[in-house]
């Protein structure tokens, strides 16, 4: 296990791992709170559960703070090919990461500043209906994880700015930002991300 970040920590992801970390994973997970029944039941079908389909995206940012790129559902690869989502997980069901974003940090363009995580719940289920909602940081080449950041799951919001990984005098660090939000994609989130750049 490793790091769990408060709201607002920072940490250098050279030091957590002891090296050159060259390629890592965000994994993002989740489950639909249990119901006991009557009108949520029915909303979601099913007994006593239900399915949430919660969205991570990463916004590339310049040091002028302008998007480079913006990697989601709807673009699963950065157009220089540093940034992958493995694709969208529609339930949350099951253990793990329910998606992942990796990042090849040698080869994101040296004009990128910084990657912010995002969550959107696409339907716009609020986070009072997510348990064990979590956004944490694998050292790709070990398996390891590096940080963890438990998300607030409680809330009537529908969104989170999640972390930031960014470079900082020749190396990376992680901010967990913890940032709740409102919209269920990203271009709802840019101006809040913006701000917290």
């Amino acid at each position: 296990m490793g790091i769990s970040l408060q709201k607002g920590q920072k940490i250098s992801l050279n030091k957590e791992t002891g090296g050159v970390l060259n390629k890592v994973i965000m994994g993002l997970g989740w489950d639909a709170k249990k119901s006991g029944g009557g009108l949520l039941k029915g909303m979601f079908g099913g007994g006593g559960g239900g399915s949430i389909d919660l969205d991570a995206s990463c916004v590339l940012f310049d040091e002028q703070k302008k998007i480079v790129d913006t990697v989601w559902f709807r673009q699963l690869k950065s157009k220089d090919g540093s940034v992958v989502h493995t694709g969208d997980n529609r339930t949350g069901a099951g253990d793990g990461d329910d998606e992942q974003i990796i990042v090849d940090l040698s080869k994101v363009p040296a004009n990128v500043k910084s990657l912010v995580f995002t969550v959107n719940s696409f339907t716009n289920q609020t986070f009072d209906q997510v348990e064990n909602a979590y956004c944490r940081l694998v050292d790709s080449a070990t398996n390891k994880e590096i940080a963890r950041y438990t998300l607030s799951a409680q809330g009537s919001h529908t969104a989170q700015v999640m972390a930031k990984v960014y470079r900082h005098e020749g190396e990376w660090k992680m901010h967990a930002i913890g940032e709740n939000g409102h919209g269920r994609t990203i271009d709802s989130l840019l101006p809040q991300i913006t701000a917290n750049l």
